[in-house]
């Protein structure tokens, strides 16, 4: 039989509830200052969190003012009962902010890897490798591109060469760019991964009209579903995968053990 894993991205904006767009200039000072709704709204996440098996955090604070010195994903994970998690700071603005990109994973990594993204500083991966029984391992990066082109096209040729050194691959986050966009087809037709998929709509979450959040995996890893959560907590809904790992392939299994 097959193994299948649970996969969710989500770009949780610090713990900010937006429900409208008026909400970014009339909610803008949470960004910037701590209120108790955000640990509310950060907990109502990580009751979602508990159904899957590795998930992606974006837009998560490492403790800072406007976080009431909470480390987010550190939080969501002793929330939602992940044995083993992850954060890279991207953008450090201590102490006032800490941008991060998170996760968090019950299946044990056999290393974790920071990348810097090209273009302007503040973009990042993290980049998880789970040990497989056939020697080779299972990679998966969690990235937040960049909003101006140039920079993103830059990424995304970063993120194509990257998936030339790992056979069985998952690439999930906020792209901040859709099916629309030339850089992402490219790369997809490029590397050969697949899920890409234009009605995965998944922003604004009020109203969702553009899929910037995917979950693209490599070729021989198959897609046995992929689906957008109705969870508003976030100007973004968090976008699923349930994959399958190729026959006679499995994740070594570890012990349960002190998250990293």
């Amino acid at each position: 039989m097959r193994q299948q894993l649970s996969l969710l991205s989500y770009n949780v904006q610090v713990g900010i509830a937006s429900r409208q767009y008026s909400d970014y200039l009339f909610q803008s000072w949470k960004h910037l200052l701590p209120h108790p709704e955000r640990v509310v709204n950060l907990g109502r996440i990580a009751q979602l969190l508990r159904q899957f098996d590795v998930v992606g955090l974006q837009e998560v604070d490492a403790g800072s003012l406007r976080s009431s010195n909470i480390d987010q994903t550190r939080y969501l994970a002793v929330q939602g009962d992940f044995p083993h998690w992850y954060r890279q700071v991207n953008r450090n603005l201590a102490p006032f902010a800490q941008h991060s990109n998170g996760l968090l994973a019950r299946p044990r990594p056999a290393r974790i890897i920071e990348h810097r993204l090209p273009g302007l500083p503040g973009r990042g991966m993290v980049l998880a490798e789970f040990a497989l029984d056939d020697g080779e391992v299972l990679a998966i990066g969690i990235v937040h591109l960049a909003l101006g082109w140039n920079a993103r096209r830059l990424q995304l040729d970063y993120l194509s060469r990257l998936t030339r050194a790992y056979p069985y691959l998952v690439l999930m986050g906020d792209f901040n760019c859709g099916c629309g966009s030339r850089g992402l087809r490219d790369m997809v037709s490029r590397s050969g991964m697949r899920g890409l998929d234009c009605e995965l709509k998944t922003f604004p979450s009020w109203r969702p009209r553009h899929n910037l959040d995917h979950i693209l995996v490599s070729r021989p890893i198959e897609v046995v579903s992929a689906r957008v959560v109705d969870y508003a907590l976030s100007d973004h809904l968090p976008i699923s995968m349930r994959i399958e790992l190729p026959v006679g392939v499995r994740l070594l299994e570890f012990p349960c053990e002190p998250a990293l």
